[in-house]
C-alpha cells in the first residue's frame, strides 16, 4: 500500500487496528546481544485474551511468559536458537496459558529495530489454533527414511510463507511502533519518546542548534479527584490537560505525558524568552477554568516549572531536573503558578538533599523530641493537657522547629518513623509525670491527613503503649477530609474505638466546613489563633468567634481558644464559652523537664483566676 492509499484511511480507522485484531501482538524490547533476552513492552487486547495475561501483567515481564510447562523442550530450544540469532521465524506448538490451561497457537516472531537509538525489538504474533495438538518439533527435526528432497521442499514451502507473513508483520509493526511512541490515553508523546527526542536536541544544540525551553506542567489536586470521581473522571481530566497543552503549543513543540498528571513541553526558545513564560502562564491560566464531567464542574489547576537550555550550559541534559525543580518551588508557593529556575533552586536544592541524608541519620540516632504547650481549663485555671510539638535536637544546629525540617520529612515518608519516635520518648516522659504525683491529664498529637493514611499508623499508635484516654488526634489539612478516603475514614473509626479523642485544628481558616465536620465527628474544635487575636479591640472579630464557637457547641464539641496571649485574651475567650485555652500567656513550647518543673510547683494551677475581678496572673508570670 502506497503513502497516498494510507492517507486515505481515515485516523480512527487506523486506531482501531490493535483492538480489533483477532491476532496477538505483542512488542518486546531485547537485549542488543542476545536476542533471546527480551522484556514486553506493548500487547495489543487478543494477545491478552489468547494468554489470559492482562496488559499490565504482560508489561514489564519476559518473554518466558510464553514458554509453559506443555511445551515440548525441542521446541523450546529451537525457538530459543531462532531468537539469539535474530531470525524471523514462525512455529506451531502447544504452550499453556497463565491459567495453566494447554492450547496450540502459531507463534511468529520478526525482528525490528529503531534507526535514531539502535534499540532492537520483537514483534510476537500469536493465532491460536483449533483441533488436536501438533508435533511442532517434527516439523524441523527430520524423522528417519524422510528424503532429503521432501525436506528441502518443505522449507522452502515455509521460507515463502514466512516472507509473505513477514510483509503483512511489517505493516502492523508500523502500527505499533507508532503507538510504542505515544502516550495511549491521551495521544502525547509518551516518556521514552520524550527521552529519546531529548537527546537529539540535547545533539543538535551541542552542535550550535538553537536553544530550548522545557516546561514542567503537574495537574493540582489530581489525586483528590481520581479518589472522589473516580479513575474515569481522572482519565477525562488528563485529555483534557492534553488538548489544552496541543491548543496552546506550537507545532514545532513537543508534549509528551511522563506518566500520571505530569507532562513536558519541549519549546524551541526563539527570539525572545517572552514567548515561554507566555505559553507558561496560559497553561496556568486555562488550567484554572472548571471542567465538566457528567454535569459536574471539576476545578483542578496546574503548576509549571521552566528552565532553558543553551549552548553555554555545562551539562544541557540537567535542563529537565532543572524544570522539575522550578515546579516544586511553584507548587510550594500555592500552586496554581509557574516558577523559572534559578541558581538559588538549585542551591536549595542541594541543601534539601543535604537534609533529607541528615533526617535519616536522626531517625537512626533517635534525635527527635517532645516538646509540650499547656492547656488550660478555662473555668479552673488547672491543667487540662498540653500539646506536643515534636523538635530535632541536631546535634551541629541546635533545636530546630518543625518548619525547619517536616516538610522534607513528609516529602521523604518517614513521618512514621519520626511518630514512633516521638511517642517513645513520650511514653517515657508521661511515665515519669505519673511516678512523681504530676498529672499531665492528657496529651494532643498534630497528625496530617496524609499520615492517616499510612497503613501503619493506627499500628504505631497500639504499639506505643500510650493510654488512648489520654490521647488527642488532632486534624491538620482539613481540606482533604472534607473528601475523606476510605482509608482515612475506617482510620478515625479505629481511633475512636481505642478511646483516642479526635480533635479538629485550626478550625474557621478557610480549610474546614461544617460539612466536613458532620463527617469526622471530632469532640473537639480549636479555633485558631488569628480569630483570638483581634477580638480585643474589634466587634466584628468578637461575633465573628462567637459564632464559630456556637458552630462548636451546637454539635456538642468542647472548645479550645488557641493563641492565647494576654490575660485579657484568655479573659474574653472564658467569657465567650470557650472551654479550654492554649497560647504564649500559659506558656511557650517547652522540653518535658521545664513543664515538670511548673506543675511541681504550682501544682498544676496555671491561672490564677480573680473571681471577683475576673482577672488573675498566669503561673508564667507568677513563677
Amino acid at each position: 500500500m502506497n503513502s497516498r492509499a494510507l492517507s486515505n484511511i481515515p485516523a480512527k480507522v487506523l486506531e482501531q487496528l490493535p483492538l480489533k485484531c483477532s491476532e496477538g501482538l505483542g512488542l518486546a524490547l531485547a537485549d542488543d546481544e542476545d536476542g533471546a533476552v527480551m522484556v514486553f513492552h506493548w500487547c495489543n487486547k487478543a494477545f491478552s485474551e489468547i494468554t489470559r495475561y492482562p496488559h499490565d501483567e504482560v508489561v514489564g515481564r519476559r518473554g518466558t511468559i510464553l514458554i509453559g510447562q506443555d511445551m515440548e523442550q525441542g521446541m523450546h530450544l529451537l525457538i530459543i536458537d531462532k531468537l539469539m540469532n535474530w531470525e524471523r521465524f514462525s512455529v506451531k506448538t502447544t504452550t499453556n496459558r497463565k491459567t495453566g490451561e494447554p492450547y496450540r497457537v502459531q507463534m511468529t516472531w520478526n525482528p525490528l529495530s529503531d534507526p535514531i537509538t539502535g534499540n532492537r525489538w520483537w514483534l510476537c504474533s500469536l493465532i491460536e489454533l483449533e483441533g488436536q495438538p501438533l508435533e511442532a518439533w517434527s516439523r524441523y527435526a527430520p524423522t528417519h527414511g524422510v528424503a532429503d528432497q521432501e525436506i528441502l521442499a518443505k522449507y522452502s514451502e515455509e521460507l515463502v510463507r514466512l516472507e509473505k507473513e513477514n510483509r503483512r508483520l511489517l505493516d502492523l509493526a508500523k502500527t505499533v511502533a507508532r503507538e510504542s511512541t505515544e502516550d495511549a490515553l491521551t495521544g502525547l508523546s509518551n516518556r521514552r519518546h520524550f527521552e529519546v527526542q531529548l537527546k537529539a536536541w540535547v545533539a543538535a544544540l551541542r552542535k550550535g542548534g538553537a536553544s530550548f525551553a522545557v516546561l514542567y506542567v503537574d495537574l493540582d489536586r489530581f489525586k483528590s479527584v481520581n479518589d472522589t470521581l473516580g479513575h474515569g473522571a481522572g482519565d477525562r481530566l488528563l485529555v483534557h490537560a492534553a488538548g489544552v497543552l496541543r491548543r496552546l503549543s506550537g507545532q514545532e513543540d513537543l508534549i509528551a505525558r511522563m506518566g500520571g498528571d505530569e507532562f513536558v513541553i519541549l519549546k524551541p526558545l526563539g527570539d525572545s524568552a517572552l514567548k515561554i513564560s507566555g505559553l507558561a502562564d496560559e497553561i496556568v491560566h486555562e488550567m484554572r477554568k472548571p471542567f465538566t464531567f457528567e454535569g459536574k464542574s471539576i476545578l483542578c489547576s496546574a503548576s509549571v516549572g521552566v528552565a532553558l537550555a543553551d549552548a553555554k550550559m555545562a551539562s544541557p541534559e540537567q535542563v529537565v531536573a532543572d524544570a522539575d525543580e522550578a515546579l516544586y518551588h511553584a507548587k510550594a508557593h500555592g500552586r496554581g503558578r509557574w516558577s523559572f529556575f534559578t541558581a538559588e533552586m538549585h542551591s536549595d536544592s542541594i541543601a534539601t538533599k543535604q537534609l533529607a541524608t541528615e533526617l535519616l541519620v536522626a531517625c537512626d540516632r533517635n534525635e527527635f523530641v517532645p516538646y509540650f504547650q499547656p492547656i488550660i481549663d478555662a473555668k479552673s485555671g488547672h491543667i487540662a493537657g498540653a500539646e506536643v510539638l515534636v523538635r530535632w535536637s541536631h546535634p551541629k544546629r541546635g533545636l530546630l522547629l518543625p518548619g525547619d525540617f517536616l516538610h522534607v520529612a513528609q516529602a521523604m515518608g518517614i513521618m512514621n518513623r519520626i511518630d514512633r519516635i516521638v511517642f517513645s520518648a513520650l511514653r517515657e516522659e508521661m511515665q515519669h509525670f505519673d511516678e512523681t504525683g504530676v498529672m499531665l491529664p492528657r496529651v494532643s498529637i498534630n497528625v496530617s491527613a496524609g499520615r492517616l493514611e499510612d497503613p501503619s499508623f493506627i499500628h504505631d499508635i497500639k504499639s506505643s503503649a500510650l493510654d488512648p484516654g489520654r490521647l488527642v488526634i488532632e486534624i491538620l489539612e482539613s481540606v482533604y477530609l472534607e473528601r475523606m478516603s476510605e482509608t482515612v475514614r475506617w482510620a478515625l473509626d479505629e481511633l475512636n474505638e481505642l478511646g483516642v479523642t479526635i480533635a479538629v485544628d485550626d478550625f474557621g481558616t478557610g480549610h474546614a466546613s461544617v460539612q466536613g465536620l458532620l463527617k469526622i465527628k471530632p469532640s473537639i474544635l480549636k479555633i485558631d489563633k488569628d480569630f483570638i487575636r483581634p477580638v480585643l479591640d474589634n466587634d466584628d472579630s468578637k461575633e465573628l468567634l462567637a459564632a464559630i464557637m456556637g458552630i462548636g457547641k451546637s454539635l456538642g464539641m468542647n472548645i479550645v481558644a488557641e493563641g492565647v496571649e494576654t490575660e485579657a485574651h484568655a479573659q474574653l475567650a472564658r467569657e465567650l464559652g470557650c472551654q479550654y485555652l492554649q497560647g504564649y500567656f500559659f506558656g511557650k513550647p517547652m522540653c518535658a523537664y521545664d513543664l515538670h518543673q511548673i506543675l511541681l510547683k504550682t501544682g498544676g494551677q496555671l491561672w490564677c483566676i480573680n473571681k471577683n475581678l475576673g482577672v488573675g496572673a498566669s503561673a508564667k508570670t507568677a513563677l
